[in-house]
């Protein structure tokens, strides 16, 4: 299976510097957000996906449908796609990183996963869909955190890849299981 993982367009979180990790709190995509999905779906206008996944959350669902605009293509939802849970909603984003800045990999908020069980459950997600869809191009809407542990999984060191970034509609490719 081919699999882009994309990081969702600017949010208001981004912009506000607060975290959002409750699905059930909508953020939405800025101007800037919808402006750099619209370029991210130009840029992968050739690419024949044959399957979409986004995670829950607004922003995620928003940058999807703007990829998918024009395609015959379902979107579905998937809860293991979901943004690292943290415990921290609505706090700024620097309390997540000063928490977790000594060993980003291991260290486990009160309320919240460790990069480590956020890989286990993004392996759970690889793997489900690698089964139902082994030879398919999937577009997979998500987050900076779960993509980067997606990185991990394709054989980025682990350490490296809790420390790493991607911008907003930026994408990872991988084959599943392997690198592309």
């Amino acid at each position: 299976m081919r699999l882009y993982c994309v990081r969702h367009g600017e949010s208001e979180a981004n912009v506000g510097g607060y975290i959002n990790d409750d699905p059930g709190r909508p953020v939405a995509l800025t101007a800037r957000g919808r402006e750099q999905a619209a370029s991210a779906a130009s840029a992968l206008r050739g690419i024949p996906f044959t399957h979409a996944y986004a995670s829950r959350f607004p922003r995620a669902r928003q940058t999807a449908a703007i990829i998918l605009a024009g395609r015959a293509l379902s979107l579905a939802i998937d809860a293991r796609l979901d943004e690292r849970h943290s415990g921290l909603d609505g706090q700024p984003v620097a309390a997540f990183n000063d928490l977790v800045g000594p060993d980003p990999a291991r260290v486990k908020p009160e309320r919240g996963e460790s990069f480590l069980e956020q890989m286990a459950r993004l392996k759970g997600f690889l793997d489900a869909i690698a089964a139902r869809h082994p030879e398919g191009v999937v577009l997979a809407v998500s987050h900076e955190n779960p993509i980067l542990a997606v990185a991990a999984l394709a054989g980025r060191e682990v350490d490296a890849a809790a420390r790493g970034g991607i911008g907003n509609c930026e994408w990872l490719l991988v084959e599943w299981p392997g690198w592309a």
